[in-house]
C-alpha cells in the first residue's frame, strides 16, 4: 500500500477520533447542564419587550412589580440571572410560594427592538433593576424621584440581598427557602371581607379556562350551541370585569358566522367543527394572556384542591348580584344549561343538575335568584365536607365549610344554639345574607379594579345597562328596560361585528 494511502487512512482516524471526542463532551455537558442548578431550568422571570412592555404591567395582579434591565452578551448580566430566578421563583408562575404581590420581569437592552425602550429608562449600566407599582412604569423614569414612583434598586447584587431590599420595601418577611404553597392568606380569607377583591382575577381565569375547556373537547354541538350563546350574553352583559365583557361580545358577534345552525347538517361537519375551534382560539375571552397562571384568592394549599371549581363559583355570585329582576329567570336557566353541558366533572353536573330541576317555579326576582344559589352552594359544600372528612381528600387548610360564616357577616346569623352544626340548622337572616352577597361579590370584588384605573369612572355600571341578554322572557313590567338595553347592546354588537369584518381577511383557519 502506497504512503499516499497510509496517509489518508490516518487522517479519516483522526477526524473520527475528534468527532466522537467532540461528541462525548457534547454529551457530557448536556448531563452537566441538567445538573447543575437543579432539576428545573426553567425562567421564572417574565421576558419584556418593546411590544408587550405595557401591557403586561397593565394586566398583572401584582401589587409591585421589578423590572430587570440587561444584555445577553454581558458575562455579569448571565452570572447575576441565577440570582435573580432565586427571587423570582418566590412570586411568578403557578407554582409561586408569594403570588400576586411582585411581578419580576427581564428586558433585554442588547436586541435592537428595545433600544428606545432603555433609553426610556436611562439605563447606565447592567444589569439595572427597577421598583415600583405596575402602572407606573408607563411613563419611564425620571432621576427626580419626587416626580416618580419607581425606583433604582441599589442593594440586589445577590438573591439573599435582593430578597433583603424587597422584605424592606414591604413590611414582609420572606426566605429563600420559603416551602411551595406555603398559604399565609388563611385567615384572612374567612374574615377579611377585603379579600375577596384578589378573586376577580380568578374570575378572569375560570372564564378563560372554561372556554378553552370547551374547545379542547370540542364541546360546541348541535344540542350546546342555544345554551353557550345564552352564556356568553350573560357574560356580556354581567361579567365583573370589563375585558371579559369585550372578549364574550368579540366571541358572540362573530358566532353565526363560525358555527351556523346548518353546520352538523353537512357531510363534512368534523372538517367545519375543527375549523370552528381553530379560529374560536384566536379570540382572547378575557383579553390576551397575561403573565397570570395562578390562583390568588381561589388558591389551595395543594396542587389539586381549589382553583378552578372556585373560581367558577365566584364568577356564578357574581353574576346573580349583577342582574336585574326581568333576568333572574333566564340567568338560572343559562347558569343550570352552562354547568350541565360543559363541567366535565360528571358528578358533579348531576348534582348541580338535579337541584336545578328541582327548582318549582320561575325566578321573578333577582333576589331570589341570588339566594337559591348562595343555598345551593352550601347544599353542595355540606354534602362535600362529609365526603372529604370519609376519604381525606379535602384541602387541610381550606376545609368547607357553611358559608357566610360569622366572621364574614355577624349580621347574617341568628343566635344559634349549641346543638346546631349544620347549614340547614342555622337560622339565616335572609335580607341580611342578601346584602352581603351584593356587597361581597358586587362592588368588592372589583374594588382591585378601581383602585388601577382599570374601569373608567362607574364604567362597570354603563356596561350593564348598555348590555342584557337577548332572547329574555321578563315580566311586562320590566320590558321596556330590557328592550332599551337590548337596543344598546344591538349597537355594541353592530360595533364588534365591523370590527371584526375589517380583521377577517388577517384571520387563519387553522
Amino acid at each position: 500500500m502506497s504512503l499516499v494511502h497510509w496517509i489518508l487512512i490516518l487522517n479519516l482516524w483522526i477526524l473520527k477520533a475528534n468527532s466522537l471526542q467532540a461528541g462525548s463532551r457534547v454529551v457530557l455537558r448536556e448531563i452537566g447542564h441538567n445538573i447543575v442548578g437543579g432539576s428545573d431550568p426553567k425562567d421564572y422571570a417574565v421576558e419584556l419587550n418593546a411590544t408587550n412592555f405595557d401591557a403586561v404591567l397593565k394586566d398583572t395582579p401584582a401589587t409591585y412589580a421589578i423590572v430587570e434591565f440587561f444584555a445577553h452578551w454581558c458575562p455579569a448580566c448571565r452570572n447575576y440571572k441565577h440570582h435573580y430566578e432565586n427571587v423570582a421563583k418566590l412570586f411568578n408562575g403557578p407554582n409561586a410560594v408569594h403570588p400576586g404581590i411582585v411581578l419580576m420581569t427581564r428586558v433585554d437592552c442588547a436586541l435592537k427592538i428595545n433600544s428606545k425602550l432603555c433609553d426610556k429608562f436611562s439605563v447606565s449600566h447592567y444589569p439595572m433593576l427597577f421598583w415600583g407599582p405596575p402602572t407606573k412604569f408607563f411613563a419611564g423614569w425620571s432621576s427626580n424621584q419626587a416626580k416618580s414612583k419607581l425606583r433604582v434598586i441599589d442593594d440586589g447584587r445577590t438573591a439573599e440581598r435582593l430578597l433583603n431590599w424587597i422584605n424592606k420595601q414591604i413590611g414582609s418577611s420572606y426566605g429563600l427557602e420559603d416551602e411551595k404553597f406555603e398559604n399565609e392568606h388563611l385567615s384572612s380569607n374567612i374574615s377579611d371581607p377585603g379579600q375577596i377583591a384578589r378573586a376577580v382575577y380568578d374570575v378572569e381565569e375560570a372564564t378563560a379556562t372554561a372556554f378553552d375547556i370547551i374547545l379542547e373537547h370540542k364541546m360546541i354541538k348541535s344540542e350546546t350551541r342555544a345554551p353557550l350563546i345564552k352564556f356568553l350574553q350573560l357574560l356580556v352583559a354581567h361579567h365583573p370585569s370589563r375585558r371579559c365583557r369585550k372578549g364574550s361580545a368579540e366571541v358572540l358577534v362573530n358566532f353565526d358566522d363560525l358555527c351556523p345552525l346548518d353546520m352538523w347538517s353537512s357531510d363534512k361537519h368534523d372538517v367545519d367543527t375543527s375549523n370552528m375551534i381553530g379560529v374560536l382560539r384566536n379570540f382572547h375571552i378575557c383579553g390576551k394572556d397575561v403573565p397570570r397562571g395562578y390562583w390568588m384568592f381561589c388558591r389551595g394549599s395543594k396542587n389539586d384542591t381549589r382553583g378552578f371549581s372556585c373560581g367558577l363559583w365566584v364568577l356564578m355570585h357574581s353574576l346573580s348580584v349583577r342582574i336585574e329582576d326581568g333576568e333572574s329567570q333566564t340567568a338560572f336557566t343559562s347558569i343550570c344549561d352552562f354547568i350541565h353541558n360543559f363541567f366535565i366533572c360528571q358528578e358533579c353536573r348531576q348534582h348541580f343538575y338535579e337541584m336545578c330541576s328541582s327548582v318549582k317555579g320561575p325566578f321573578t326576582k333577582a333576589r331570589d335568584f341570588a339566594l337559591w344559589l348562595w343555598s345551593a352552594h352550601n347544599e353542595v359544600n355540606e354534602r362535600l365536607m362529609k365526603e372529604e372528612a370519609s376519604l381525606k381528600t379535602g384541602d387541610p387548610k381550606f376545609p368547607k365549610i357553611i358559608w357566610p360564616p360569622k366572621q364574614l357577616c355577624p349580621s347574617c346569623h341568628h343566635s344559634r344554639g349549641p346543638k346546631d352544626k349544620g347549614g340547614g340548622q342555622i337560622d339565616w337572616k335572609r335580607d341580611e345574607v342578601f346584602k352581603f352577597l351584593i356587597s361581597y361579590y358586587g362592588n368588592t370584588l372589583v374594588s382591585l379594579y378601581k383602585e388601577k384605573g382599570l374601569l373608567v369612572g362607574d364604567g362597570t355600571t354603563v356596561i350593564l345597562e348598555d348590555s342584557s341578554t337577548n332572547a329574555v322572557v321578563v315580566p311586562v313590567g320590566a320590558a321596556l328596560a330590557i328592550a332599551l338595553a337590548s337596543c344598546a347592546f344591538g349597537a355594541l354588537a353592530c360595533y364588534w361585528r365591523s370590527q371584526q369584518k375589517n380583521r377577517k381577511p388577517r384571520r387563519s383557519w387553522s
